[in-house]
């Protein structure tokens, strides 16, 4: 049996265009998948924050993973399972594996601070869906955090393939490689990409592809090959825009940057609200500078 793990690469996690009315705009979001890889993504990750899952209906949420799958085809597909009880983030990575899917991505306990035994118990169930999963670390968000310790622990018994690395604390990746050298390390927040990279990532779950594909990838595979020239050039045109991702405004940065290079970024639905002046002026000027030096 080959080892495939679909989580390797450029998966972006995707913006959900959404219509004037905030209702889920499909076809947008099918080609939207099939325009990621056509411009040098590996894949995509829907029903991540990104994706607003949080606020889709059950309905709209399973419709999402099927729409990407039909799209791209399930190889490519890794959405995120995250719901307040095990049983229902169970539930979602069974609805992923029937959809086609090969991996879902798995964030801790997140309706509560939870302690290390219910984090392991929760992804022990998830796991039984029978699919690889890779783990969420957003300790800012979740309060939550998959210490390497944690994370060593939990890819010991078996529950998990990889991390998604959002705590910004690049110190880790080396850690986390001594404890558990089989665990793959995924970039989980755009503005670290270079510095995770270095350390031996073996993927990329992006924000700011949704709008910059082609020169993020050209990013991701110049850091990950050591091209540092390359790598360090992009980065810094990059960065004022890749920060974006680690700010709560994240979602609303994104789909307006998706909007000025001519994709469908769309509104978001509440509680987001729309980005202060000041904050639309700061993006709007980094993403013209960025097309304009031929990035986008």
């Amino acid at each position: 049996m080959t080892d495939h793990r679909p989580w390797r690469g450029v998966l972006v996690a995707t913006a959900l265009p959404l219509n004037d009315d905030l209702s889920v705009n499909y076809d947008r979001y099918a080609e939207h998948c099939a325009w990621l890889v056509g411009n040098g993504c590996d894949g995509v990750v829907p029903n991540g924050s990104l994706g607003e899952y949080q606020v889709l209906t059950p309905e709209e949420r399973a419709r999402v993973v099927e729409t990407a799958v039909a799209a791209i085809g399930g190889r490519r597909v890794m959405p995120g399972v995250a719901a307040y009880g095990s049983a229902e983030s169970r539930r979602w990575a069974e609805q992923a594996g029937e959809a086609g899917c090969e991996a879902v991505m798995l964030l801790p306990p997140n309706a509560y601070r939870a302690d290390e035994r219910s984090v392991v118990a929760h992804y022990a169930e998830v796991a039984k869906a029978g699919l690889p999963v890779v783990a969420y670390n957003n300790p800012i968000d979740t309060k939550v955090d998959l210490v390497p310790e944690l994370l060593a622990r939990l890819h010991g018994e078996g529950h998990i393939r990889g991390v998604k690395e959002f705590s910004g604390d690049v110190r880790r990746a080396y850690r986390i490689a001594e404890l558990a050298p089989e665990l793959d390390l995924l970039i989980g927040a755009d503005d670290v990409l270079l510095e995770l990279a270095v350390a031996g990532a073996k993927g990329w779950v992006a924000g700011y592809p949704n709008a910059l594909p082609r020169a993020s990838a050209e990013l991701y595979h110049a850091a990950v090959a050591g091209d540092l020239d390359t790598a360090r050039g992009l980065y810094r045109q990059l960065h004022p825009l890749l920060r974006w991702d680690s700010r709560v405004e994240f979602v609303q940065a994104i789909k307006l940057s998706m909007d000025l290079v001519g994709r469908h970024g769309g509104p978001c639905r509440p509680p987001r609200v729309p980005l202060l002046p000041q904050q639309e002026a700061a993006v709007r000027a980094a993403t013209e500078k960025a097309v304009a030096a031929g990035l986008a």
